[in-house]
C-alpha cells in the first residue's frame, strides 16, 4: 500500500468526480442503453472490452468518451492496490479521450460548447498525469526510452521524446509535477490552459560543460509540458497502438498541431521559476544583498551575468540590473509578470546582473562592460545574431546608473574629474593602469538600444549624507585591490590627483552623494542616437521631515528632481516608495509597454532584426519577499 498522491489536474473534471467515485449521467445512460450497468460490479477491464466491441461495430464519439471515463474511473479504484493495472487503465483513458478529441471520423460532429468536450480535455489531462506519476514511480520517465503499456484489449507502444530546442536526453536529471507544489512570494502565477501536463524539468550539471554553462545556475529548472500523441496505425480496430509522449518547452511552444488543428498546451511558467529559486546553491548566490554591500570582495563568485533559462537565439535580451543593498531576486516579480505576456515571451529573453553594491557604481559599470563583451564572445563570436544587437537594459536605483554608463561616451571628461594631468603620464603598474583606463575611458555599447531606469538618482541622493557615509565607511569593506591600488597611486603620483576625485570615493554611499562630481559629467555625456531612454519615477506622500531629509518630494529616498532626466522618450510617475517601485503594477505595465514598442519599431525597420518572427537605491530597507515553494499535502 502506498499513500495516494493528489492529482490536482483531476480536480478539474466536470463530467465525473475527481476521486472517480461515480460516473457521469451520460456514461450511465450509455451503459443502460446497452444493458451494461451490472458489469460495473465486475472486472472493469471486461466491461471496457465489451464497450470497445460495441464501439467497433457502431463507432460514435460518445462511446469514446465513456470508454475514457470508465478507464479513468477504474484506474482511480486500482491506484492503491494495483498500481500497474492502474497505469494500464490510465493509458486507456488517455488514448480514448485523445480519439474523442481528434479522430477525423467525428470532426463534423465535434462541439466545443458541449460540456462533454471540456470533460474529454480534463479526462485527457487528468489521466495522463496519473499515468505519468506511475511511470515516474517505476523510474521510467526518461527521455529517449520506449516501453509497452498493456491496457484492456490493446497494447500501447510508448516512446518518450524531447521537443525543446537544444534539449538532450542526457541533460535531464528528473521531472517534478507542477501540481505537487504551492508557490508563495510571487503575487501572480501564470498558467495557460489547454492539453498536456505541466512539469518541472530539472537538468543535470554537464560533466564536460560548454562555455555557455557558466551563465546557468547549477540545477536549471525548466517549465515543460508533457503531451501524449497517438500515431496513425491503420485503423481503430487494431489492438496495437503507437504513441509518443512529447516533452515541450512552453517558452518556445505555446501550441502544437494535431490533425491539422492548432491546439494550445497547458503550461505553468511560475512554479518552475519558484522551484529554481528555491534550489540551495542558487539561493546562496542570489539572497545575499547585505554581503554584496558590506563586503564586496567576500562575495567570491556571487557576481556577474547569468540566465534563469537557456539562451535562446533569435530572442532579444532584456538585462536587469539591481540597485544597492539588493540582488537579482528583487526582479522576480517583474520577470514573472513580463514572461507571462505571450508576445514578450515569444520575442525576449531575460538576463540578470549580480554585482557587489558596496563599491562605487562606476567600477561596477566597468565590470558590466567587460562581462557583456565576454558573453557576446561566448554566444556569438562572429556577431551573426542580430537579436543581440537590440538589447534592452532595465536598472533600478543605483543599477540604473550602472546600466546608463553602458550607453555613454566618456571622452576624457571622467578622467578630468580624477586628474588634470594626462592619463598617459600616470605612474602605475600595468594592471592598475589598465583598470584605470577601462574604468574612466569607455565607449557606448552599440548593442544596447533602450534603457529603462526606475527610481534612479541621476543627481544623487541627500540620503547619502554625512551620517550614512560615516556608517558606510565603518561597515563597508572595499576590495583590497581598490584600496591598495589607490594608496599606491597616491604614493607614486604625489599631488597628481584632484581634490574630491573619483578614485578616492570610498564606498557606493559616498558615490551617490549629490556633491559627487560624477553626476554633472554623466548628465553631459553623449550617447548614441540609436539609444532610447525611458524613465520611471516614484512619488509617495511623506511628512515634511522626510522631505527635508531627502531634499524634496519623491519616493522616500530619491527626489523627483534627482530621478528626472531631460532626454527620456517617456517618463511616468508611479505612487510607490523606492524599494518597491520596480515591483509596482504600473511600473511593470510601463516596462511591458516599452518592450512592445521596441518590437513595433523593429517591425517598422525589419533590416535591424531580420530573424524577428512575426507575432498576430539607495539602501532600501525593504527587500523583495522570498519566493517559496512547498509540496502539497
Amino acid at each position: 500500500m502506498r499513500k495516494q498522491q493528489r492529482n490536482v489536474l483531476a480536480t478539474q473534471l466536470t463530467m465525473a468526480t475527481s476521486d472517480g467515485s461515480h460516473l457521469s449521467a451520460r456514461t450511465m445512460l450509455l451503459l443502460r442503453r446497452y444493458d451494461l450497468v451490472e458489469r460495473l460490479e465486475g472486472d472493469p477491464c471486461t466491461l471496457l472490452v465489451e464497450l470497445r466491441e460495441i464501439f467497433n461495430r457502431e463507432p460514435t464519439a460518445d462511446k469514446l468518451y465513456s470508454l475514457s471515463e470508465l478507464a479513468y474511473w477504474a484506474g482511480q479504484k486500482a491506484e492503491l492496490t494495483h498500481p500497474q493495472k492502474a497505469l494500464e487503465l490510465y493509458g486507456s483513458a488517455v488514448m480514448h479521450s485523445y480519439l474523442y478529441l481528434f479522430d477525423d471520423r467525428f470532426a463534423h460532429l465535434r462541439n466545443p460548447y458541449d460540456p462533454e468536450f471540456r470533460g474529454a480535455c480534463d479526462l485527457y489531462n487528468g489521466a495522463l498525469e496519473s499515468a505519468l506519476r506511475n511511470i515516474k514511480r517505476a523510474g521510467q520517465l526518461r527521455p529517449g526510452t520506449t516501453q509497452i503499456v498493456n491496457a484492456a484489449d490493446h497494447t500501447i507502444h510508448l516512446t518518450i521524446a524531447l521537443r525543446g530546442k537544444g534539449w538532450q536526453a542526457e541533460d535531464f536529471d528528473r521531472f517534478e509535477f507542477v501540481s505537487d507544489f504551492v508557490v508563495k512570494g510571487l503575487k501572480n502565477q501564470y498558467h495557460t490552459y489547454g492539453l498536456g501536463v505541466p512539469l518541472i524539468a530539472v537538468q543535470k550539471k554537464r560533466q564536460n560543460g560548454e562555455a555557455i554553462d557558466r551563465y546557468y545556475p547549477p540545477e536549471m529548472s525548466l517549465p515543460t509540458t508533457a503531451f501524449l500523441r497517438m500515431l496513425p496505425n491503420g485503423g481503430d480496430t487494431h489492438t496495437e497502438h503507437t504513441a509518443m509522449l512529447e516533452l515541450y518547452d512552453p517558452l518556445n511552444s505555446a501550441d502544437i498541431e494535431i490533425a491539422g488543428r492548432r491546439v494550445p498546451l497547458e503550461s505553468d511558467l511560475s512554479t518552475p521559476l519558484a522551484y529554481l529559486l528555491n534550489q540551495p546553491q542558487l539561493q546562496k548566490k542570489l539572497d545575499q544583498p547585505t554581503l554584496g554591500l558590506l563586503d564586496p570582495e567576500g562575495t567570491g563568485q556571487l557576481d556577474g551575468l547569468f540566465m534563469l533559462e537557456p539562451y535562446q537565439p533569435g530572442k532579444i535580451p532584456v538585462l536587469m540590473v539591481h540597485g544597492i543593498w539588493s540582488s537579482p531576486i528583487t526582479w522576480m516579480e517583474m520577470f514573472n509578470d513580463l514572461r507571462g505576456v505571450p508576445e514578450i515571451n515569444d520575442h525576449f529573453q531575460f538576463w540578470f546582473y549580480l554585482y557587489p553594491t558596496g563599491q562605487p557604481f562606476w567600477y561596477s559599470a566597468k565590470t558590466l562592460r567587460d562581462d557583456l563583451a565576454a558573453m557576446r564572445r561566448t554566444l556569438d563570436p562572429q556577431h551573426e545574431e542580430p537579436a543581440l544587437d537590440q538589447m534592452v537594459l532595465v536598472g533600478h536605483s543605483m543599477g540604473g546608473l550602472v546600466a546608463k554608463m553602458q550607453t555613454l561616451e566618456s571622452g576624457d571628461e571622467y578622467w578630468k574629474v580624477v586628474s588634470k594631468e594626462p592619463f598617459e603620464v600616470v605612474k602605475a603598474s600595468h594592471e592598475v593602469k589598465e583598470s584605470l583606463g577601462e574604468t574612466f575611458f569607455f565607449h557606448p555599447n552599440p548593442a544596447v538600444r533602450r534603457l529603462i531606469t526606475i527610481g534612479t538618482p541621476f543627481h544623487g541622493s541627500h540620503f547619502a549624507n554625512s551620517t550614512t557615509a560615516w556608517l558606510g565607511s565603518k561597515l563597508i569593506t572595499l576590495p583590497k585591490i581598490l584600496v591598495r591600488g589607490g594608496e599606491q597611486l597616491h604614493r607614486d603620483n604625489p599631488n597628481f590627483f584632484a581634490k574630491n576625485n573619483l578614485i578616492d570615493v570610498p564606498t557606493s554611499i559616498d558615490a551617490l552623494s549629490p556633491a559627487s562630481p560624477v553626476f554633472p559629467v554623466m548628465l553631459a555625456s553623449h550617447h548614441l542616437p540609436s539609444v532610447k531612454y525611458h524613465n520611471v519615477v516614484g512619488r509617495i506622500q511623506t511628512d515634511r521631515v522626510v522631505n527635508y531629509m531627502i531634499g524634496g518630494e519623491g519616493d522616500g529616498l530619491v527626489t523627483l528632481k534627482s530621478a528626472h532626466i531631460d532626454d527620456a522618450e517617456s517618463e511616468i510617475i508611479v505612487p510607490a516608495e523606492h524599494s518597491n517601485l520596480h515591483r509596482h503594477p504600473r511600473t511593470v505595465l510601463e516596462v511591458r509597454r516599452i518592450l512592445i514598442e521596441h518590437l513595433d519599431d523593429l517591425r517598422s525597420f525589419p533590416r535591424r532584426l531580420e530573424r524577428l518572427p512575426d507575432a498576430s537605491a539607495l539602501l532600501p530597507t525593504a527587500q523583495a519577499p522570498p519566493v517559496e515553494i512547498q509540496r502539497r499535502r
